[in-house]
């Protein structure tokens, strides 16, 4: 079918495109700001026009042509009357879809009781968006999800944080006895694609969620868990209202209190599928557990994958990871530490000197410190220096290099290695080396570290002066190596192939 995106920008339209394409649409996308699509993967296989559901003219002209249609806009986090905002959005969409004479709009809204008066804002006006979409004449499919479990998801975002930052917590009351029923991204793309074939999706309200159904404190509990931290102590209290509960979460992760406001106020609803609106009546699909949604979302932070072992991660473009159009809190903490540096030497040569580094060779700075970071580790339980490397020169992906395994090795650019040294986070080293200008290069040198809980932020900082000396150190002394190597090895070229009186190399010699 031919159809159409409102809302690719955002964090569900943006892993929906790439499925509508592999499921064999044509895709048109809407957006008020085009650019913000400019880092997409998917971008040249669909058509992207500018619109606005804040104005129906736009709407109508980028709906031309289009036989459906996927809202997935909403207000909340801006500035503002949202309940408004969206209300005018759902109503020129309505009539936009109408005069381009569209066959079904897909809406994806929120989990809740049917009662306004009973559900938080936030839910409310999911519910009322659904409902002036589907007073018009073309049929409208509203799928309801709770809380999406994956990376770049704002609520998961918010319980990702709170478990990482805060070892105890004083909550409302509620968090310990409200039921919700979370789902995978995955999940929700696949049933998103799915109802758009199904001719009696149309005119329907469908209800999406996964096998788990437990309260906000369990999900806190199952992510510590999945995510190597402790369990967080929770006390809850009755006095701690959804205001207070906002601002807390503003303070203490990088959700906007804007954004944060309307997702803690809906905490206060049960979100649970009725068995009777279970979408699984006409799409037959086994949604992911919730544990398997949190390995997913955790398998990926930033562009990096995070490995329960070298060989086995979820691959950094499935629809739990982060994508560049999604906000810069998304993905989880990345700490990082960048140098770079242009040296004489080529990439080859360049590439050479830094795939060599350990083992015997050393890591050619602050020698002392790393031979003392490997008996602390050894002592500790971890792995340790003395693993050394297979070979002097050669590397390949999984190899053990000291207490590094080598995670992305593709001469002459990129050498990544992935610590496997104890520490309260995950941490890596990686060199990029590009070609600077005529028998030059550039290396890119990049340290960073994804801290767990608040020990691994307490580690970054008070390691960080002397490990910032020491990466600084290690970029210089890399190219000065390289430079190096280039000149021997031009002086034994030239010393072992004189030229003859007619200056020809004489092959003889």
């Amino acid at each position: 079918m031919k159809v159409a995106v409102i809302g690719a920008t955002g964090y569900v339209g943006g892993r929906l495109v790439p499925e509508l394409l592999a499921a064999g649409h044509d895709v048109r996308c809407l957006a008020r700001n085009p650019d913000r699509l400019a880092g997409a993967d998917w971008r040249p296989d669909v058509e992207v026009v500018m619109a606005d559901v804040l104005d129906q003219t736009s709407l109508e002209d980028a709906l031309t042509g289009i036989e459906a249609v996927y809202y997935l806009v909403h207000a909340m986090g801006h500035a503002g009357d949202f309940e408004h905002t969206d209300r005018v959005g759902a109503d020129n969409t309505r009539k936009a879809v109408e005069t381009a004479g569209l066959s079904r709009v897909v809406y994806l809204g929120g989990l809740g009781e049917e009662d306004p008066d009973e559900l938080s804002p936030h839910l409310a006006s999911r519910h009322e968006v659904g409902h002036v979409l589907a007073s018009g004449s073309v049929p409208v499919t509203e799928v309801r999800a709770a809380v999406i479990i994956g990376s770049g998801s704002a609520s998961f975002e918010m319980l990702r944080h709170l478990d990482e930052v805060l070892p105890a917590m004083i909550c409302p009351r509620w968090v310990t006895k409200t039921k919700c029923q979370p789902i995978a991204i995955a999940d929700v793309l696949h049933y998103l694609v799915a109802v758009i074939d199904e001719p009696e999706a149309a005119g329907q309200i469908l209800e999406i969620g996964g096998p788990d159904v437990l309260t906000y404190r369990e999900m806190m509990d199952r992510h510590a868990a999945i995510a190597g931290l402790r369990r967080r102590l929770i006390i809850p209290v009755p006095l701690l209202t959804p205001r207070l509960s906002s601002h807390w979460v503003n303070l203490v992760t990088p959700l906007p209190y804007g954004l944060a406001r309307p997702l803690v106020d809906s905490l206060i609803n049960d979100v649970v599928v009725y068995p009777e609106r279970d979408i699984r009546r006409l799409i037959d699909h086994e949604p992911h557990t919730l544990d398997e949604a949190i390995e997913r979302a955790l398998a990926v932070v930033g562009d990096l994958e995070i490995r329960t072992s070298w060989m086995d991660s979820a691959p950094s473009n499935t629809p739990a990871s982060p994508m560049p159009q999604d906000p810069d809190w998304a993905g989880g903490t990345i700490y990082q530490d960048i140098q770079e540096v242009t040296t004489s030497a080529s990439p080859a040569v360049l590439f050479a000197t830094v795939s060599g580094i350990g083992g015997n060779r050393g890591w050619f700075v602050a020698g002392p410190l790393w031979t003392l970071r490997g008996w602390l580790d050894k002592l500790i339980g971890g792995v340790g220096m003395r693993r050394g490397r297979r070979h002097p020169d050669l590397l390949r992906v999984g190899d053990a290099l000291d207490f590094f395994r080598v995670e992305a090795y593709e001469p002459p650019g990129l050498l990544r290695l992935r610590a496997e040294m104890k520490a309260p986070g995950e941490a890596w080293l990686e060199w990029r080396i590009t070609d600077a200008s005529t028998g030059s290069a550039e290396l890119r040198q990049l340290a960073r570290f994804h801290p767990r809980g608040v020990a691994g932020r307490a580690y970054w900082w008070i390691l960080l002066p002397i490990h910032k000396l020491i990466w600084k150190q290690l970029a210089h002394r890399l190219v000065d190596r390289a430079e190096t190597s280039r000149s021997r090895s031009e002086n034994t070229d030239h010393a072992a192939k004189p030229l003859t009186a007619d200056g020809a190399r004489d092959r003889n010699l």
